[in-house]
């Protein structure tokens, strides 16, 4: 029902609207941009029922139903927003869990997955609780400055396998699109169902990226200021000891790029299937220093396998390390656990979205 009123009042619109004079849409790296309004103040609007209106109208492509009185001056024109067609996010979800296959792969996933997973992961973990800037809302790892961050290195090409995505897709948010592809990816793999919402709004310009550095950093000189490190930043985000265990269990997925981060290896031997294995290992297997490598990292007995100083804190802090024990024994728990937090994570920034 919703569907069709969102169509009934386009074709108004547009009836409307025809006879104006067009107004040339501001241009980004990718063309244009379906935005809204500026990530701050996505972030602190009140969900009022008009904003959530507008939020499910987004979502199933009519956004900027209430462009008159929501668009500023100066922002991209809101009739653009009009053109935007209804999104089929199950063909969506089903369009990126093809993108990430690949048969050869253990599990029938390849390193897209891990990669997508990373880049929602990025594109979320810029929340600030206190100043409401950040997080995945304005979809701002679009934009070549915050792909420049340190931590991102290597993100752009996560970026690239997604373009054709929202080129099929228009109606869909950049923002939307990156933190759907760390959702599915994670299910493709063998991980818990992520309830994952719709109506992120993509931020118009580069002036919403948040500064660089408010993501974890993998080692901060001894394990005291690396966990401390890992709790002020998470904690920024809003997360507790228990949030910092579970959502770094991600790391049973992926691996290091030396020239990406400068890291180098994988944390488990199936890099590619989520599963509780992270810390498992982490409890079972003789750490050492691993002389090879440029970073100071850790390597596992046969020099396959490593782990960062952050991951190694988690054993060596006492209130970390009760819990990497309880998910190490419970694997239903962490599932359960890492569905809620994951989600949490890619709904930082974001107001009023809807279930799709």
């Amino acid at each position: 029902m919703l569907a069709s009123r969102v169509h009934r009042i386009q074709a108004n619109h547009a009836a409307q609207t025809s006879a104006r004079p067009s107004v040339a849409p501001r241009t980004c790296r990718f063309n244009v941009r379906a935005a809204a309004v500026p990530a701050s103040k996505q972030q602190e609007e009140s969900v009022s029922p008009a904003a959530a209106s507008r939020r499910a109208a987004l979502a199933l492509g009519g956004a900027a139903l209430l462009a008159p009185v929501l668009f500023s001056p100066g922002l991209i024109d809101a009739r653009a927003a009009f053109a935007a067609p209804a999104v089929d996010f199950a063909q969506l979800r089903a369009v990126i869990k093809d993108l990430i296959s690949d048969p050869k792969s253990v599990g029938g996933i390849g390193e897209k997955g891990p990669t997508l997973v990373r880049l929602a992961w990025h594109s979320s973990g810029t929340y600030d609780k206190m100043s409401k800037t950040g997080g995945s809302g304005g979809g701002t790892m679009y934009f070549k400055e915050e792909l420049a961050h340190g931590a991102n290195a290597g993100l752009e090409k996560a970026t690239q396998w997604l373009e054709p995505l929202k080129k099929k897709y228009p109606g869909v948010s950049y923002a939307d699109l990156y933190t759907l592809g760390g959702a599915v990816s994670v299910e493709a793999m063998g991980g818990p169902a992520i309830a994952w919402r719709a109506g992120r709004v993509d931020a118009l310009d580069p002036s919403a990226v948040t500064p660089d550095g408010r993501l974890p950093d993998a080692d901060k000189g001894s394990p005291p200021k690396t966990a401390a490190a890992l709790r002020t930043v998470f904690g920024r985000m809003g997360f507790d000891d228990r949030e910092i265990v579970v959502l770094s269990g991600a790391h049973a997925l992926g691996r290091c790029h030396a020239d990406a981060s400068g890291y180098v290896g994988p944390w488990t031997p199936t890099p590619t299937i989520f599963s509780n294995l992270y810390y498992k290992l982490l409890l079972k297997t003789n750490w050492t220093p691993d002389p090879r490598q440029k970073m100071f990292q850790f390597q596992d007995p046969t020099g396959t396998l490593m782990m960062l100083p952050s991951d190694l804190v988690l054993i060596q802090d006492d209130k970390f390390k009760k819990y990497v024990e309880v998910y190490a024994k419970d694997k239903k728990l962490f599932y359960k656990d890492f569905s809620k937090s994951f989600a949490q994570l890619l709904e930082l920034g974001t107001s009023g979205l809807v279930a799709v």
